[in-house]
């Protein structure tokens, strides 16, 4: 994997994957930034949801568990004014005909095999969630 990252004023830098993909990074107008993306710290959080919805698509795929919608919130904190993020409390919300047991195991299929998870776990980040039938 690649990344470049180029500032472009103030707080404000487009970075992309170098597969066409990019997307601007600032910070908001209250810390001197122009407000117009979200914050490297905030793309991290943004990036555990997009990785728990992929990862379990996957192994729902592989486990023949069927969804009609799924959606993940992520909620994450600093606490005691850490300089970084120290828990993050996940909903997952699905709509689905699968019993209880099965969305269990699929999640946890899910957070042993996330990329982004893991790299919390290892940064011992205290992750929770719970999960919402619609």
């Amino acid at each position: 994997m690649k990344s470049n990252s180029l500032w472009t004023r103030k707080f404000q830098s487009v970075v992309d994957n170098g597969r066409n993909h990019s997307l601007v990074i600032d910070l908001p107008e209250t810390k001197g930034g122009i407000n117009s993306g979200p914050t490297a710290l905030e793309m991290c959080v943004m990036s555990f949801g997009g990785c728990i919805v992929t990862i379990f698509a996957m192994v729902a795929q592989k486990m023949r568990v069927t969804f009609d919608k799924m959606e993940v919130e992520v909620n994450a904190e600093q606490k005691n004014d850490a300089p970084t993020i120290t828990d993050i409390h996940f909903i997952l919300t699905i709509q689905t005909n699968e019993d209880k047991q099965k969305i269990e195991k699929c999640l946890e299929h899910t957070m042993n095999t996330c990329p982004v998870g893991l790299l919390y776990k290892q940064a011992g980040v205290r992750i929770t969630n719970e999960i919402k039938f619609i």
